[in-house]
């Protein structure tokens, strides 16, 4: 088969994590999908919101890449 220019897809299997955490944050994330909403005019659950707000977080943690860059 000729090398092809798209890369193999990555998994895309969703897995599931539960989670607690404590009052303060519950309200916190609760008034972060509040602004959400406010913002781009639809409202997301928290669950929804919270693996791009994750994502974001690692993805903008410039000491994590740079560790993980030195890793590769």
């Amino acid at each position: 088969m000729p090398d092809l220019k798209l890369a193999r897809l990555p998994d895309r299997t969703p897995i599931k994590i539960g989670i607690v955490v404590m009052p303060e944050l519950n309200d916190r994330l609760a008034a972060y999908a509040a602004a959400y909403a406010e913002a781009y005019g639809t409202e997301e659950p928290v669950a929804e919101l919270i693996p791009a707000m994750l994502a974001a977080f690692l993805d903008s943690d410039r000491a994590f890449s740079r560790a993980k860059a030195r890793k590769s």
